[in-house]
């Protein structure tokens, strides 16, 4: 069920131009994705693995789009290769909105190892990393954007149980 912090980040996501989104299930970002399915102006193209995603986001950017992954931490290991040889080096501007799982609140216990190393990974492959902890922390989202786009680099929005707990 959606609520009004999915709604927010829908809204945010349209002002600044996004216009491909490609996710794989995820319980925190549930909301979300399930209003971008319903969400005008927004193709919305689900996909397996989140390397795969990676593929879509940089096909969707070469084809025009604006594109941006929801993914968890917990598969960025796997996408690591693809960050590098292909959104990084052709300058592919994309958020990645990830739930952080693993942190304080976490209730799977096997979700804690990636958290262990996600900002690590984040930092060594120069990726620009933002963390919200709390609802109001949404309020960077349209700056963070812009940022990204600007940049023509990929940026990591984690968030966190936290967020999601204080979020209405």
């Amino acid at each position: 069920m959606a609520r009004e912090i999915d709604r927010q980040i829908i809204g945010d996501l349209r002002d600044n131009g996004i216009d491909f989104v490609t996710s794989v299930p995820c319980k925190q970002l549930a909301g979300v994705i399930e209003l971008v399915d319903q969400t005008d102006g927004i193709l919305h193209v689900p996909c397996n693995k989140e390397d795969e995603g990676m593929g879509l986001c940089a096909g969707a950017y070469m084809g025009g789009m604006r594109p941006l992954i929801m993914m968890q931490n917990t598969a960025l290991g796997v996408t690591l290769n693809s960050l590098a040889t292909l959104i990084q080096f052709y300058q592919i501007p994309l958020p990645m909105l990830i739930s952080y799982r693993g942190e304080v609140g976490e209730p799977v216990a096997c979700q804690v190892e990636m958290a262990l190393h996600t900002k690590a990974l984040l930092a060594q492959f120069h990726i620009p990393t933002y963390h919200f902890h709390k609802a109001e922390d949404v309020a960077e989202l349209p700056g963070i954007l812009q940022h990204t786009q600007m940049c023509s680099k990929p940026t990591a929005i984690l968030t966190d149980a936290s967020f999601w707990g204080s979020a209405k």
